[in-house]
């Protein structure tokens, strides 16, 4: 069988050219084709060995190339040495330009820069959900920042957005009849932040949150001396770690997380 010589030629590492030759391949079974891939092409030099490559071996090209000069002096170059070549890219980006009455920025990789991007944060997302509410203290050593708090100081929500920043955050519930864990006690104090609150804004809180779960808004949870031990408790280990305390009372989530966000950048 006639093996079919392809070139993947792309000015990023090819992966959409390769992906889109691989799906059309697939429609023609028991075909013999051989996949070359040609990635990071930056100039005419590197068109002139793919074509004479193509050409000696009978080949055909596949190719994603954003910047035009070099599109066009493909094109051109296959069509006058008779080569099959597919651009992939290239008839889409010009139609997005004339529908966005906008330039493209003719950038190479930058879909590899979103990819990375994207799962950068949802690998920080799933980090927040693990490391939660003190779960596995194993999670203090590999996070880039630290909530501790006692509850209702919005340590959950402030981890997952803190996530979606791309931040891997893990959080500890501050409980006077609970010991911290050790691993606390070992991490560097500037990527841990504590989160105070008024005891009166915490009691208010606590109220609430009983009375939508239809319990008794007058259960030791919400008691003022109650909050104001569980405080004193706080303050003595946040004093111990050393670290930096932000007060929620009267903040949002957002708020709270950009004055964290901006201190963890200061601090690299």
């Amino acid at each position: 069988m006639v093996a079919h010589i392809i070139y993947v030629v792309s000015d990023s590492v090819g992966e959409t050219a390769e992906l889109v030759t691989k799906a059309a391949i697939s429609q023609f079974n028991g075909s013999n084709a051989i996949l070359k891939r040609y990635p990071f092409v930056e100039d005419i030099d590197n068109i002139n060995e793919v074509l004479a490559m193509a050409r000696n071996d009978q080949g055909m090209i596949v190719y994603t190339l954003v910047k035009p000069d070099i599109r066009e002096y493909m094109k051109e170059q296959a069509k006058e040495q008779q080569i099959n070549a597919v651009d992939v890219m290239g008839p889409i980006m010009d139609m997005f330009e004339r529908n966005f009455d906008k330039a493209p920025l003719n950038e190479p990789g930058l879909v590899r820069l979103l990819d990375e991007d994207y799962f950068k944060k949802v690998e920080a997302v799933e980090f927040a959900v693990k490391y939660d509410d003190g779960r596995d203290p194993r999670g203090l050593l590999k996070a880039d920042i630290i909530l501790i708090g006692v509850s209702r100081t919005s340590k959950t929500p402030l981890s997952q957005y803190l996530a979606h920043k791309r931040y891997k955050v893990a959080n500890v519930p501050i409980v006077p009849e609970v010991d911290p864990p050790n691993e606390l006690f070992t991490i560097d104090p500037s990527r841990c932040i504590g989160l105070k609150i008024s005891p009166e804004k915490l009691n208010h809180i606590r109220r609430e949150r009983l009375l939508s779960l239809g319990l008794d808004d007058k259960a030791n949870y919400a008691n003022i001396e109650r909050i104001e031990r569980e405080m004193e408790y706080f303050d003595k280990i946040s004093t111990k770690l050393g670290c930096t305390i932000i007060d929620v009372t009267n903040k949002a989530v957002e708020e709270t997380a950009n004055i964290i966000i901006n201190y963890i950048q200061k601090r690299i």
